[in-house]
């Protein structure tokens, strides 16, 4: 097998589906409060979902919210172990993305439930 994690096939893999699908989301959720560095983010996520999502790297989503002008580089600040922390924050073209984003997100997951009947 190859590198990359096997999404099908075993009931671990909605997790790593999940996760994919919905990284930028939370990112910029986070940026929506304030700026952050990457592993500030990384250690959020961690703690808000209770250990149930953790990341080793979100540079790519990162990188893609950059490149489509939802976030920019707010400022760098160097670290007491000498460390470069970019920070980053969110764009007016990123908080209407992540609020339509929300919207769709909610609309999704309410029509899987009704699939699912568990509403």
């Amino acid at each position: 097998m190859s590198g990359k994690e096997k999404t099908g096939g075993n009931p671990a893999g909605i997790q790593i589906a999940l996760k994919k699908a919905t990284t930028e989301l939370m990112v910029l959720h986070l940026l929506r409060e304030r700026p952050m560095y990457t592993y500030e983010m990384m250690s959020a996520i961690e703690e808000r979902s209770g250990g149930v999502i953790v990341f080793n790297t979100i540079y790519l989503s990162i990188y893609r919210l950059e490149e489509n002008g939802y976030i920019r580089e707010y400022e760098k600040l160097m670290s007491v172990d000498n460390r470069t922390r970019i920070y980053f924050t969110i764009t007016d073209a990123g908080l209407a993305y992540l609020d339509a984003s929300i919207q769709e997100y909610k609309r999704y997951t309410a029509a899987l439930a009704q699939v699912l009947e568990l509403e």
